[in-house]
């Protein structure tokens, strides 16, 4: 079987925002798949996808502060610069972490590890709602 469905991502803050539960509540399908594969696709550029730590919020913080040294704002040798100083810097950190994650299917549900989730990583401070693309492939 195969499903698939676009979904709205509410807006958030710049950052790494925990979706998991956002997603599975707009996809209710994954509950018919006995054993697959569930692929999640943002459709944006100045955005990204993870999977990573889900219980301590400190993570989140640490990510965003790390990735912001890697590409910080205001960089003399950006070319790219008409859309606003975190424009570029959210490009490079989307091209680094990646547009989609792929997590298998288990008896209905998603089969993450214990201290794993979803996460959406915002990298504009004024990103907008964001498009996902979710496939699912599997046994029912």
């Amino acid at each position: 079987m195969w499903f698939q469905k676009e979904i709205t991502l509410q807006q958030k803050k710049r950052g790494f925002h925990l979706i998991t539960n956002e997603i599975l509540n707009q996809v209710p399908e994954i509950r018919k798949i006995s054993i697959g594969l569930m692929h999640v696709f943002i459709q944006h550029t100045s955005a990204s996808l993870t999977i990573n730590e889900n219980a301590d919020p400190g993570v989140r913080v640490d990510l965003e502060s790390h990735f912001n040294k890697i590409a910080p704002e205001n960089s003399s040798h950006y070319i790219h610069t008409n859309e606003g100083l975190d424009d570029m810097p959210a490009h490079i950190k989307a091209s680094m972490l990646g547009s989609s994650v792929t997590i298998p299917i288990t008896n209905g549900g998603i089969n993450l590890g214990t201290w794993q989730g979803i996460y959406l990583c915002e990298h504009r401070n004024y990103g907008g709602a964001r498009s996902i693309v979710v496939t699912i492939n599997g046994e029912v």
